[in-house]
């Protein structure tokens, strides 16, 4: 039985966006040591949160492995758009699909010890079932003792619903046959009026032509006569996600952030307001002193989009966070 003492252990962030999940390892007290992505944007927000001088290993179907550095650990939110049903949900057709076998010839050639994989929850049921029993049972061939489970980020301290499959897996020779992980329990829901906070002028009325955009949405066969605006006024922190038909209404939750859906308003202190980037990051657990360095220095086209690809810094922290406290009851 190994010793495992987070903050001897060493990870790569693969798949990385703008490194949320570096995040919720680095919280455990885990040391990363480089990153995998080979969006541009994403690179430069990255870099602005931890650094010019982090490594980039871009392209992970590309990397020589006897390049990479010793490491303990993986995590990775692998392509999800060829699962996902705006994706079209190819699979395993799609190239994007294949990247879960890069990932594995990697953790076969480093021989790793632990692994954190997120996808979106379409996954489960792509192909009737077959693509996740494939992933699963390559994922076993490879040497791992797997666990998943479908988690929302609202139960682990964001306001957004955000439901995600998640992996762990641990390398069989390192625990008993009998190993069993349980993931984290929720934790009670948080006020959507800590994270809708932002005080950058984006006013959404009748002064920007998106608010007459709106009201013609509002007046589209299927919204006409059934919304009143001067009601929505009234109520401060109602969050309204418009969509390609329907309006959708939430009360003290925000709908899952996505890379296309940049049409996410509330009301505050009696006006409309648009979703910010750095409130998206807020949602998506990032720290405010974080979020704030990028704030106003990466345009919010991008901060929108790169907060709709993140994992949730909130729900992968607590996933490792009960991965070694598992660990160490079975060592002692």
């Amino acid at each position: 039985m190994i010793k495992t003492k987070t903050k001897n252990l060493k990870f790569i962030d693969f798949c990385s966006g703008i490194g949320a999940g570096r995040l919720g390892l680095e919280n455990n007290g885990l040391s990363c040591i480089g990153f995998s992505e080979i969006d541009n944007q994403a690179e430069i927000t990255y870099r602005k949160f931890f650094g010019e001088e982090e490594k980039n290993y871009g392209d992970l179907m590309k990397i020589d492995t006897k390049k990479l550095p010793d490491f303990d650990m993986m995590i990775a939110g692998f392509p999800c758009q060829s699962f996902s049903v705006i994706g079209q949900r190819k699979g395993m057709q799609d190239k994007r699909g294949q990247i879960i076998y890069g990932l594995i010839k990697i953790m076969l050639d480093k021989n790793l010890k632990y692994f954190i994989l997120e996808n979106v929850k379409g996954l489960t049921n792509h192909d009737n079932g077959n693509t996740f029993k494939v992933i699963l049972k390559e994922l076993d061939k490879a040497g791992y003792k797997v666990f998943h489970k479908v988690l929302n980020s609202i139960d682990y301290g964001v306001p957004q619903m955000r439901e995600r499959i998640y992996f762990i897996g641990i390398r069989k020779d390192l625990v008993p046959e009998n190993f069993v992980y349980l993931f984290p329990e929720r934790q009670n829901r948080v006020s959507v009026k800590d994270f809708l906070i932002d005080t950058k002028e984006l006013e959404f009325d009748d002064k920007k032509e998106s608010y007459e955009t709106f009201l013609r949405y509002m007046k589209n066969k299927y919204n006409h006569g059934r919304y009143d605006l001067d009601d929505f006024l009234t109520k401060d922190y109602l969050v309204i996600d418009t969509r390609q038909s329907d309006l959708r209404l939430y009360d003290n939750k925000v709908p899952t952030l996505r890379v296309g859906r940049h049409g996410i308003l509330y009301v505050k202190n009696g006006k409309f307001r648009k979703l910010s980037g750095y409130e998206s990051l807020l949602l998506q657990g990032f720290p405010k002193q974080l979020a704030k360095k990028v704030d106003g220095v990466i345009e919010e086209i991008h901060l929108l989009k790169q907060a709709g690809n993140a994992m949730t810094v909130n729900t992968i922290g607590a996933i490792t966070r009960e991965l070694f406290k598992t660990l160490e009851q079975h060592e002692n």
